[in-house]
């Protein structure tokens, strides 16, 4: 975590995701972990990368649309949205829509990446190809680390 007003380098990785262990007796995993691209910057000027969002209920998706905010401009059901299904980033106290609201758009992109293929598809599949050989395969965005699954 650097404070100041000082540029934030952070070398380039590839965002990951990770699996948490389920909170219920059932198999189904309730809870993902994730690393954000580039980070939420507080008004300390700290760095948060690490979080987890839950699955999304039917509350989640309505409520939002009653928020003045998304009647008068939808664009920003996403960021309500987010806000209520983001459990944790970094050493937040709590994660809402203005959080969301000022992370950096490729953070809030990773976000509706997560929660569509959480919430739509119920995995964190991907279809990639090799950039060398146009070769296709799937890839699980939940591993730890390259390589990993």
């Amino acid at each position: 975590m650097r404070r100041g007003l000082a540029p934030i380098e952070a070398p380039v990785r590839e965002p990951q995701l990770a699996p948490t262990v389920p909170t219920s007796r059932s198999s189904t995993q309730l809870e993902y972990e994730f690393l954000l691209p580039r980070g939420y910057v507080d008004a300390h000027g700290d760095v948060h990368r690490d979080g987890a969002m839950r699955l999304a209920t039917a509350r989640d998706e309505l409520l939002p649309l009653l928020d003045a905010r998304v009647q008068q401009h939808p664009a920003f059901l996403s960021i309500v949205l987010l806000g209520r299904v983001v459990t944790r980033l970094g050493t937040l106290g709590e994660v809402d829509s203005s959080v969301v609201e000022n992370m950096f758009a490729t953070d809030v992109a990773f976000l509706q990446d997560l929660y569509r293929r959480i919430n739509t598809e119920g995995h964190t599949r991907a279809l990639v190809a090799c950039p060398h050989c146009a070769s296709e395969f799937t890839v699980d965005m939940a591993g730890g680390r390259l390589g990993e699954s």
